[in-house]
């Protein structure tokens, strides 16, 4: 079960979700705040899976609040305004509902945030996998875990660079992620994910794998420190 919040100024619009969410059977809305920073402080006290976040909100944006949270849930953006389509799904988002959506395009960005979930889920076992399939071209292509150095995000495609080689996949980050195992592999950027095991040097704004200087993104030292054991 998706545990969700929703946040939006407008609280017609977030019946509308209660409502759409109420019907999904795999999705649970606990709660529907008007101010962010509410919000905020229930992210903080438990865990939530996904939140459907608006955009445009008096004191601070969706994009603003998201890029706020160190390590968020999924975000499905709702908003009336087309033109941060791009923006959201630099920052990872699930999907991007332009208002008014209907039943089915809001069960759409729902099954595709539980994929994820589940994804996640079966990566985080006990066993770690050993190899993946990722999607490239046409087909699907097996990776064994232990050649990836790190993975860069690229417009609409994930790259993962291997010892020899180099896999172009048409992949979000957040399906990178989910993909592989952590603390096997952890985010450092935006755009970067690396084999912990791998790095070789670490500095203040930037770490070394294989002789390449990769950088380290703000608000990510958290996760700096799972290499370091700091």
């Amino acid at each position: 079960m998706l545990r969700a919040i929703a946040i939006d100024d407008e609280p017609i619009a977030l019946d509308v979700v209660k409502a759409l969410a109420a019907k999904v059977g795999f999705l649970e809305l606990v709660a529907g705040y008007t101010d962010a920073f509410e919000a905020m402080k229930r992210l903080q006290q438990e865990k939530i899976d996904l939140i459907f976040l608006d955009i445009k909100m008096p004191d601070i944006s969706g994009i603003e609040f998201l890029r706020s949270i160190p390590h968020p849930p999924m975000v499905i953006f709702t908003t009336a305004y087309s033109e941060h389509a791009v923006q959201s799904f630099e920052l990872d988002a699930i999907d991007y509902l332009l208002k008014p959506f209907s039943q089915s395009r809001f069960l759409k960005a729902c099954n595709k945030a539980f994929e994820l979930y589940e994804l996640k889920r079966r990566n985080g076992g006990p066993a770690a996998p050993e190899q993946i399939f990722v999607k490239s071209g046409y087909g699907q292509v097996r990776i064994r875990l232990d050649d990836i150095l790190y993975v860069q995000s690229t417009g609409n495609y994930m790259q993962f660079v291997l010892r020899e080689e180099k896999i172009l996949s048409r992949l979000t980050m957040m399906e990178a992620e989910a993909l592989l195992p952590s603390p096997a592999f952890i985010r450092i950027h935006r755009s970067f994910l690396v084999a912990s095991g791998k790095v070789e040097r670490i500095e203040r704004d930037t770490v070394w794998i294989a002789g390449r200087e990769l950088p380290v993104g703000a608000g990510y030292a958290r996760e700096i420190g799972k290499i370091t054991g700091t």
